[in-house]
């Protein structure tokens, strides 16, 4: 994994950039992950440094709009980049085609260039449709993300995943296109409502307990400081949340290998919670939460774990204010959304599964029946 920081700022600065969380290495090139607080400052500066140019075309969650989004467009402007703002939904309705053409008509509009830059600004759901947008206008144009949920900072917003959905399920259709730059602004979380802000924290704590047991310890000692996001600890623990992330996607660009894929623990029980609700009951965190709750119970039957660690496991999250279980919904409808999950293989469901704190595996032999009972216990009325 990369290091979490001691490179150089871009005006030439060679003390330790203590804002700098990673440096992804892809493909198409290496980019910067940057958190902290107050440093909208930064970004035409970074933006620069990173190669970019032109006009800045800002697609803004429509929560951010017009207050945010003018903040980033004044930061833009004063550093040298004319910038345009267009401002689209929030919710996992507005990762669809629809969308997408009305966002090609604007930079149509404006004769968008490939020497222009889409910025997204906003959550998971804004950077999944602007890169996803970036990645086909023009056959590519360059892309920075601005992260301003929780979820979007430590997870959405690092490894160059964008997609839109269909009716069939959730992410069918994109493309692995990597940003130029990942610049999160910690002020941004001061304004979030309090149940994004606690699904958000699910991705994070979900780093902890698949690959840094270390991260998840500090989440179980420091709950009230981090959950405050006073003082240093929570932008810490962001960093270092995004320094997991950004290792794993530099080892595993593509999600070829075994790596990038332990990812998505509590994702597969998770997406298909989302999508038989049709993506408007859940927000992803909580979705991911009862997934995992899923996911420790498979671990457990087949003895990977013991009663400890699912506990464990109940304990942090249950800190942080995340659900547990899930009603409304049958086992069979549960099941089958997650065949069509992108992990399965011939409509055998691939789990995510831990095997120790801070160390996780995957596998495509559960047996139907255990499964079935994991997704009961999540499921059932009352359930803790």
């Amino acid at each position: 994994m990369m290091p979490s920081g001691g490179a150089g700022r871009p005006d030439g600065d060679t003390r330790e950039d203590t804002a700098l969380a990673a440096v992804v290495h892809t493909s198409r090139g290496d980019y910067r992950v940057l958190a902290d607080r107050d440093i909208l400052h930064r970004l035409a500066p970074e933006m620069e440094e990173a190669g970019l140019g032109g006009r800045a075309f800002i697609i803004s969650d429509g929560a951010l709009f017009p207050t945010g989004a003018r903040r980033v467009q004044d930061a833009l402007e004063a550093g040298g980049f004319p910038a345009h703002v267009l401002s689209v939904g929030a919710g996992e309705a507005t990762k669809d085609m629809d969308v997408v053409r009305r966002v090609y008509g604007w930079l149509a509009g404006h004769l968008a260039e490939r020497i222009d830059t889409i910025v997204a600004l906003g959550g998971g759901v804004v950077g999944d449709l602007a890169g996803f947008v970036a990645a086909t206008w023009l056959r590519g144009v360059p892309f920075v993300q601005v992260p301003t949920t929780l979820a979007a900072m430590v997870d959405a917003s690092l490894g160059g995943k964008t997609a839109i959905n269909l009716p069939e399920g959730k992410n069918l259709v994109g493309a692995f296109y990597q940003p130029r730059l990942v610049l999160a602004d910690v002020t941004f979380l001061d304004t979030l409502p309090a149940r994004e802000l606690t699904a958000g924290w699910a991705e994070a704590i979900k780093h902890g307990l698949i690959l840094d047991s270390r991260l998840l310890a500090t989440f179980e000692e420091h709950a009230e400081d981090i959950l405050s996001l006073r003082g240093d600890r929570a932008v810490s623990v962001i960093r270092e949340s995004m320094r997991i992330k950004a290792g794993i996607v530099s080892a595993d660009e593509f999600e070829t290998g075994q790596d990038r894929i332990l990812l998505n623990y509590g994702h597969t029980a998770g997406h298909a919670m989302e999508a038989i609700t049709g993506y408007g009951r859940f927000l992803h965190g909580e979705a991911v939460s009862v997934g995992m709750m899923a996911a420790a119970g498979i671990a457990q039957r087949l003895g990977m774990i013991d009663s400890t660690l699912v506990e464990r496991q109940r304990a942090v999250l249950a800190q942080y204010g995340l659900p547990l279980s899930a009603d409304g919904m049958s086992t069979d409808e549960v099941i089958e959304a997650a065949r069509s999950d992108k992990k399965s293989r011939g409509g055998v469901i691939r789990w995510v599964l831990l095997e120790a704190p801070g160390r996780a595996t995957t596998r495509l032999d559960v047996p139907q029946e255990l499964i079935r009972e994991a997704i009961s216990e999540v499921l059932a009325p009352g359930a803790r």
